[in-house]
């Protein structure tokens, strides 16, 4: 279920994920070659919706790395 943010957007699509975060996450688990790859190629700002598969690729739990709402 998603909860509706004042702006109309739900927060499931506005939440974003800082690049950084998914990063450090692959080199916690050694993942060098991949934590490089999502460095050059994915934006600061990451939209778990658009890219879903890769998370699920990467085994990452978007809701893991998502940053804290804003008030």
């Amino acid at each position: 279920m998603s909860m509706t943010v004042a702006d109309g957007l739900t927060r499931e699509h506005s939440m974003r994920i800082a690049r950084d975060r998914i990063v450090s996450a692959l080199r916690d688990r050694g993942q060098q070659v991949r934590a490089d790859w999502v460095e050059r190629e994915l934006p600061e700002r990451v939209n778990p919706a658009e890219h879903t598969g890769l998370l699920a690729t990467l085994r990452l739990d978007p809701a893991d790395l998502a940053d804290a709402p804003s008030p």
